[in-house]
């Protein structure tokens, strides 16, 4: 009876434990997540929001669908290939809503949407609502349109200009992304290229660009970065110093200093001049020459670092062994400890690289037009030609590079990284 009664009770204990153990676990879970929440929502809110805001923006438009539903509901029954302008009811219902904008004073923001359908047109349509808008509303409502075709006959007559008015009214779209692309929709709906090819041409030039910055920051860092770890404690950590330094500078500072060196009567035409190594100051400001050389300036520590540290790791007696084999320097350190180094120079590049393709105060400071990246373009439609849709597709798909950039130096630089592993 005893026995049976102390088998009970070890059940009873042993209930207990588990249940205590799971209340520990659960705690320590709980504990886990208080203070894992802070830098969740920090993430959520700095990273994961304004990205998917701008993959939204990229082809969510519904500004045309807001100032003129009357007049887009009216056009769905207007057929586009007749290559005839609406019927006088659509274009009196255009009137009315045409002067309402304009007395709220959002004409303008139609103007802007129709425009990048069809440029040329907003100044039509500012023009016409400020005459449209001085009309009375009995005078619209009968013969408002033949007041819209006296202004401009010629232009409210293109068929074309009112299949940009009903193409305005899709709330989603592609068109950003066709015109990030250089493309567009005819009159057919097929896609066909643009007469003229911006976008395209910027984002092969910056992935150029970044490619040099790569490359010279390779070179660059390379030799410095083995000196560094085979040089001694004290002499190794007042050159690390140096390499810092760029760190602990204002990148305004750094950029604007390399605008005094290389500028027409900078310190570096002026020198070779005095030296009578030339005889007029070279081009070397606003063009692609001196954003790489900035940049390459500005972006040297992210490629010695990574090499740094894992040179660091390198045990010299590989090397030393290989010369004690008869092996010539050059070709030892070519077969036995380059290798060795290929995580740091993949790391070092693939840090460089994609920092350097969505670079924008550099290249807008000593660029030019020559210099400009497609960062660039995508500031200045934010915050110039305010076509944030079309911002917002350049940078998702600066955002799809990126990451396919970062698929193939995971697919195949992280293979050969494991294999020499």
């Amino acid at each position: 009876m005893s026995t049976e009664m102390l088998d009970n009770s070890n059940n009873i204990l042993s209930a207990q434990e588990l249940k205590d153990s799971k209340n520990n676990q659960r705690r320590r879970k709980l504990l886990a997540l208080f203070f894992v929440t802070p830098l969740v929502i920090f993430i959520i809110v700095s990273f994961v929001l304004p990205i998917g805001t701008m993959l939204y923006r990229s082809f969510y438009n519904p500004t045309g669908a807001i100032l003129i539903p009357q007049t887009l509901s009216a056009l769905s029954q207007w057929d586009e290939k007749s290559n005839k302008i609406p019927n006088a009811d659509i274009l009196i219902t255009f009137t009315q809503e045409l002067k309402s904008l304009a007395k709220q004073r959002k004409a303008g923001k139609l103007a802007e949407e129709i425009n990048r359908s069809l440029p040329g047109s907003s100044s039509l349509i500012k023009f016409s609502a400020r005459k449209i808008a001085k009309k009375s509303d009995q005078d619209l409502a009968e013969r408002g349109d033949q007041l819209l075709l006296a202004l401009k006959k010629d232009k409210w007559k293109n068929p074309k200009l009112w299949h940009s008015i009903k193409k305005s009214g899709a709330i989603f779209t592609d068109r950003y992304y066709l015109t990030a692309l250089d493309l567009k929709r005819n009159s057919e709906g097929e896609i066909v290229q643009r007469e003229t090819k911006i976008y395209l041409k910027l984002f092969w030039k910056s992935l150029k660009i970044a490619l040099y910055i790569t490359l010279l920051t390779i070179i660059i860092g390379y030799p410095l970065s083995y000196y560094l770890s085979t040089a001694p404690t004290k002499t190794a950590n007042i050159l690390m110093v140096f390499v810092l330094l760029p760190f602990w500078t204002s990148l305004l500072v750094r950029t604007t200093s390399w605008i005094a060196l290389l500028q027409t009567n900078g310190v570096v035409n002026s020198t070779l001049q005095s030296l009578h190594m030339i005889t007029e100051p070279m081009d070397m400001l606003y063009n692609q020459f001196s954003t790489i050389l900035a940049m390459t300036h500005i972006l040297l520590p992210f490629m010695i670092l990574p090499l740094y540290s894992v040179m660091k790791g390198i045990d010299p007696s590989y090397f030393r062994a290989a010369l004690s084999l008869g092996g010539k320097p050059i070709p030892a350190f070519i077969r036995i400890y380059m290798p060795m180094t290929v995580p740091g120079i993949s790391a070092g590049a693939l840090l460089v690289f994609i920092i350097s393709i969505g670079y924008y105060i550099t290249p807008a400071l000593v660029g030019g037009t020559d210099g400009q990246m497609i960062s660039n373009i995508i500031a200045f439609h934010m915050q110039s030609s305010n076509n944030w849709e079309l911002a917002a597709a350049l940078g998702s798909l600066l955002l799809g590079l990126i990451i396919i950039i970062y698929w193939i130096y995971d697919r195949f630089v992280g293979i050969s990284n494991i294999k020499l592993g």
